[in-house]
């Protein structure tokens, strides 16, 4: 490891703290390794699939209609169901998940997995650390649907999304009592830029996401899913996703009909296939991912 590289005491004048800070450096480190390779022990469990539905959209709220984009989702968990995989259906409106306070932008180890804006398990917490974390990181594969708003993905996956960058590299606090002590993180960071080792999966930050397959699926009445799909597809793959070939689908309607013909136009057979397809490929990707360990995939552990 780099650490034997540079002593300890070296590393404390360098860093210009104590020995009790360092070892819960350290600490951290080998817990997140520890971490790594727990995450990598799937080979053998059944495919798990969450489905996660973006829109706002209810039968029985202002609207009146259900989701267009959530019940092609739903279809396409139904076909990887009937591909021996287990599924779920998560609609996020029924989620009271707060926004994302931006820590990661100061310094990376002042975001925190769990969150520590919203702490698990007490009266500031939210469903997202309370909840969706934990059902992340038990599937294997994760299909986003959402439908085109102004030209991009719906507010509530935006804000979804945002939230998962706590799973994209963040670390327990370096002090649980005052996790955003910016002074001590910013220390906490640069001693995993001098001492994390590519080769060791978990001795710096750790992107949970690696190696989970991702299916997007898109509907609208006109322009836009393009750009919805292409900026997803981007993020996604940041996060260390896997993108097998024809995992997406857009199903729209037209300008040239009201959109009160919207629905019986995408949700029409039209798109069957397309659905039946995009599971194939999902679960597929998902059993060949399981030839390796999500350690397996390489980034660079000293930044995000």
């Amino acid at each position: 490891m780099k650490t034997n590289l540079i002593k300890d005491q070296e590393l404390m004048k360098i860093l210009d703290i104590d020995l009790k800070t360092l070892n819960r450096f350290k600490q951290i480190r080998s817990e997140t390794m520890a971490e790594a390779k727990k995450l990598s022990q799937r080979k053998n469990r059944k495919l798990k699939v969450l489905g996660i539905s973006g829109s706002a959209r209810d039968l029985m709220d202002m609207s009146q209609e259900d989701s267009n984009s959530g019940e092609l989702l739903k279809n396409c968990l139904g076909y990887c169901e009937k591909l021996g995989a287990e599924t779920e259906f998560i609609q996020l409106k029924k989620y009271n998940i707060k926004y994302c306070k931006a820590c990661y932008s100061t310094v990376n180890t002042q975001c925190h997995f769990y969150c520590s804006c919203y702490p698990k398990g007490t009266p500031q917490g939210d469903d997202m650390t309370n909840i969706l974390y934990d059902k992340i990181l038990s599937a294997d594969i994760i299909i986003f649907a959402t439908p085109v708003n102004n030209f991009k993905i719906s507010t509530l996956l935006a804000t979804f999304i945002d939230r998962c960058i706590s799973l994209d590299g963040s670390l327990s606090p370096a002090n649980p009592q005052a996790p955003k002590d910016k002074e001590l993180n910013i220390k906490h960071m640069k001693f995993i830029e001098l001492t994390a080792d590519n080769n060791l999966p978990g001795s710096g930050l750790l992107r949970r996401f690696t190696g989970k397959v991702a299916g997007i699926i898109v509907t609208g009445h006109e322009a836009g899913a393009a750009m919805a799909i292409s900026s997803l597809s981007m993020i996604l793959n940041n996060f260390g996703m896997m993108l097998p070939p024809f995992n997406s689908l857009y199903a729209m309607s037209s300008v040239c009909r009201s959109t009160y013909e919207d629905k019986p136009i995408v949700l029409s057979d039209c798109y069957d296939e397309e659905l039946k397809a995009l599971a194939n490929n999902l679960v597929l990707a998902a059993k060949l991912a399981k030839n390796c360990k999500i350690t397996d995939w390489k980034n660079d552990y000293t930044a995000n």
